[in-house]
């Protein structure tokens, strides 16, 4: 494999794949030259832009769209307020027939396939089944199901009845999904027996039981035999000659319920609303990626993963979806590569980690699969390094568009990411997304270009967050986004570091806060604690998640404990116990890469854990600029983290 260095140039479009590209033809219906000078005009006046992109996609509603941002202000801003519109119904919109909507593939099955018109058979029988548990607009229907054609059926179902939709993968133990549910009081629990990973099957009717017991407000239930064991999915689903229709609401009438944990406290439940994403999406795959009828999109996911709703948007394209559920590595890396090659797969997405295994295990896909259908790889959840990004041309094919993306459940969309009108660089996200108004920032607000900085959006999308659910005066909502820097008007705080380029391209280098983002899903430590708290063994614990100095790896996520037994040591016994812990109560994705065993967690004088300081700490930042000794209860407790940065070769001194 040839040796390549970051911001090496690895493919530029040709000139006929420029002139055909939805984003030249967007350039030359608005007047500009070039890409940067489409984002600029993009971000220049945002309302006009989404405004332009109301009548490019012919956006079906009740009332007048004429005012786009009716206000500008962070949080709080009011898109499209004099429209009423059905996200589900664009999915559906002249999509009926024998075309394939689904193609879908678990470990242990076959290749299988719903047209548009079975899609819209099982939706239409789940509405009608959720109108008759009593399920009306505004209601909250939880989903714990793996990514199958169902789950997407039953989300188009909520959502064209005007209730809200919220999923958890069923790989989520019971504390994790009670702690997400039990907030939005849910009318309606949809269930299954289990799902498959790694080869095995895990029965989940028993933690599926005990959810639904700590859901008071719950009317019904129904569970799916994705297994093949008992369930009542049919009974409480049956065919109907009801046709399928759709209730318009308002522009910011909530459409999911999606969960992105903080440090402390609870998951966040973030709501997005149906015209907000309508038009993200689709801005993103009919512009950003500008699918069609040809394409086939397979993005590797959970239901509990954002790329999963964003996968959901494809369906607003003329494009089909492919969806995958279990592990990526079973029986091994290869698999996903057959999946290519069988259902000729045209754009594949996936985590930047899955191709850094690519890389490492020596994989040559071009040899055993044929990807000659394969024309663009996408990568998320972490940086993709430049021999990541090389491994992609010298073993999916030289003519590929590589696209690396960063954004986040907040926005269930980018920020930074791809276009077909450029070139790719090793190891950077090629452009700021068009609407994104994303700047790097100092400490002091000042905008950088070739520093690193915070990423900050400076004016409203309309795929921002709603709100949060039980978010009194949307405190929590501001606090998490709209605090950190004390401007007028208010910035949005991403808590991403990233470098902005003077051509337009970025490179992300992780987290710029602790909460620990494992292949794009995140947790709060705070439900990591409390897994591993439950042993035993461990009477307190720190964890963090260290991108690698130059952004271009994945991060390496370290837990240190507190032993109950101070002359004891971490060994391979307790190192079992806490995967086992984590795995169960948290989230697979979220066992630590190793754990280290401390004397004491140093803490502020209020309590809180340092977890931000210490990560500071880690890499490389010095000690006294990451934290006031005069803030800690326990100042010694953090000059261990410092003498073992020093020890590590972590230190700034």
């Amino acid at each position: 494999m040839s040796t390549t260095a970051a911001g090496d140039s690895l493919w530029t479009p040709s000139a006929d794949a420029v002139a055909a590209s939805a984003t030249t033809a967007l350039m030359r219906d608005v007047g500009v030259a070039d890409y940067d000078a489409l984002w600029r005009w993009s971000t220049e006046d945002v309302g006009r832009f989404w405004g332009f992109l109301w009548k490019r996609f012919d956006i079906q509603a009740d009332g007048d769209p004429t005012v786009a941002l009716a206000d500008a202000s962070m949080p709080g801003a009011q898109w499209f307020p004099d429209v009423r519109l059905s996200m589900p119904e664009h999915v559906f919109r002249n999509r009926t027939g024998s075309d394939v909507a689904i193609r879908f593939k678990g470990e242990d099955t076959p290749l299988g396939a719903w047209t548009w018109d079975e899609l819209r058979e099982h939706t239409t029988r789940i509405r009608a089944g959720l109108e008759a548990m009593g399920v009306t607009q505004g209601d909250r229907v939880a989903g714990y199901l793996p990514n199958g054609p169902h789950t997407i059926a039953a989300f188009l179902a909520t959502a064209s009845l005007g209730a809200v939709w919220s999923c958890c993968s069923p790989d989520f133990g019971t504390r994790t999904v009670i702690d997400r549910f039990a907030q939005i009081e849910p009318t309606v629990l949809l269930t299954c027996d289990g799902y498959r990973y790694n080869g095995k099957a895990f029965d989940r009717t028993q933690i599926a039981d005990e959810i639904a017991a700590a859901l008071p407000t719950l009317k019904a239930t129904a569970r799916l035999p994705y297994l093949g064991n008992d369930g009542d999915w049919d009974e409480r689903f049956p065919p109907t000659d009801a046709p399928l229709t759709f209730e318009r609401v308002a522009f910011d009438h909530p459409l999911w319920i999606l969960y992105s944990s903080g440090t402390t406290g609870l998951p966040k439940a973030i709501v997005h609303g149906h015209g907000g994403i309508l038009l993200e999406h689709l801005k993103v795959w009919r512009i950003g990626q500008a699918v069609n009828a040809d394409d086939r999109v397979l993005w590797t996911t959970t239901t509990g993963w954002v790329m999963w709703n964003l996968v959901v948007g494809v369906l607003l394209s003329d494009a089909s979806i492919v969806i995958y559920e279990g592990s990526v590595a079973h029986p091994d890396l290869g698999a996903l590569w057959q999946l290519i090659d069988e259902a000729g797969i045209t754009v594949f997405g996936t985590g930047a980690a899955y191709l850094h295994g690519c890389l490492k295990a020596g994989l040559a896909p071009e040899e055993d699969h044929d990807l000659t259908r394969l024309r663009a790889v996408g990568s998320t959840g972490s940086p993709l390094s430049p021999e990541g990004f090389r491994w992609v041309y010298d073993h999916v094919g030289p003519d590929t568009w590589l696209f690396s993306t960063s954004g986040g459940t907040d926005i269930a969309s980018g920020f930074v990411g791809g276009s077909d009108v450029l070139p790719v660089r090793a190891g950077e996200l090629q452009a700021r997304c068009l609407g994104v108004a994303a700047e790097a920032w100092d400490d002091d607000g000042n905008p950088l270009i070739d520093e690193v900085g915070e990423l900050v959006i400076t004016k409203p999308m309309p795929s921002m967050p709603v709100k949060f659910w039980n978010d009194e005066g949307d405190e929590r909502y501001r606090d998490s986004y709209f605090t950190h820097y004390d401007v007028q008007p208010a910035v949005w705080r991403q808590g991403d570091w990233i470098r902005i380029t003077a051509s337009g391209s970025s490179v992300i280098y992780g987290r710029s806060d602790s909460t620990i983002n494992r292949g794009g899903i995140r947790m709060g430590t705070a439900e990591i604690y409390a897994a591993v708290l439950a042993l035993d063994e461990i009477t307190d614990a720190l964890v963090v998640d260290v991108p690698p100095p130059d952004g271009n790896a994945d991060s390496r996520m370290t837990m240190f404990v507190v032993l109950a037994d101070a002359d004891a040591a971490v060994g391979d016994d307790l190192t079992k116990k806490v995967v086992a812990a984590v795995r169960r109560d948290a989230s697979p994705r979220h066992v630590p890469d190793e754990l280290v065993a401390v004397p004491e967690v140093p803490r502020t004088l209020t309590g809180k854990v340092l977890e931000v300081p210490v990560k500071k700490l880690l890499m490389g930042r010095d000690p006294d600029s990451v934290v006031s000794r005069d803030a800690l209860a326990n100042a010694a407790a953090f000059d261990w983290f410092v003498a073992f940065a020093r020890d590590k070769g972590l230190s700034a001194s």
